[in-house]
């Protein structure tokens, strides 16, 4: 994997264990990091939710390997903060594929913006990629920013999973649908339970409300 990400011009750091992968993590500071679930030392899901938690490498992209196919060890993984996963046997093909439409996807998000939006003590600043709620700021991963970004433009309106995959995330996206249940999950989270900027319309999808409401509503 090493050499096709290195003949693809990457520059590439690897380790053997989990303790050392997380010290290059540290000392770098990479843009990207492919991390394996099974690894002896410290397990992946340990040093995601370790990179989530360190200021100076908790915007890191991470797509995480996996044996396991389960959609529960899937929602797991994302919903510590991997942006994407990719489950064994893969392409490597796909792999690099990914890795690019990542590269992409932040580049996109660097671009010039003049917008802010600002609603009911909510900041996104999409020129600085920075969100804040009441003045503290909300650490959003690449995929998580994107999400609330777009939903946010468009106050009111209903869209489907797979309508915000493409809009969102346009030709670049690496995310299927039923990862952004927990991807929105993970927003709430962050911005606190009790503020449901990101309403879960049943059947449908989501839309984003200004008056933060609680709960779930039915629509036929």
């Amino acid at each position: 994997m090493a050499y096709n990400l290195t003949s693809e011009g990457f520059d590439v750091l690897c380790a053997e264990d989990g303790v050392s992968g997380l010290a290059l993590i540290n000392q770098h500071q990479p843009d990207l990091v492919i991390l394996d679930l099974m690894l002896p030392e410290m397990d992946g899901l340990t040093i995601c939710q370790k990179v989530r938690a360190t200021p100076a490498i908790a915007e890191t992209a991470i797509i995480m390997l996996t044996a396991q196919s389960e959609e529960s060890d899937i929602v797991l993984g994302l919903g510590i903060g991997a942006d994407d996963y990719m489950a064994k046997p893969f392409s490597t093909k796909e792999l690099i594929a990914r890795i690019k439409a990542r590269f992409r996807q932040e580049q996109s998000l660097a671009l010039p913006d003049k917008s802010i939006i600002n609603i009911n003590g909510l900041s996104i600043d999409s020129n600085k990629y920075k969100v804040n709620f009441e003045q503290s700021p909300i650490k959003l991963t690449a995929t998580e920013f994107k999400l609330l970004h777009y939903l946010a433009k468009h106050p009111g309106q209903v869209f489907s999973r797979e309508q915000i995959i493409n809009n969102a995330y346009g030709n670049d996206a690496v995310v299927v649908d039923r990862n952004i249940d927990v991807h929105v999950r993970g927003i709430r989270k962050k911005i606190g339970e009790q503020h449901h900027f990101i309403e879960t319309v049943r059947g449908i999808g989501y839309s984003f409300v200004e008056s933060k409401p609680h709960g779930e509503v039915n629509r036929v």
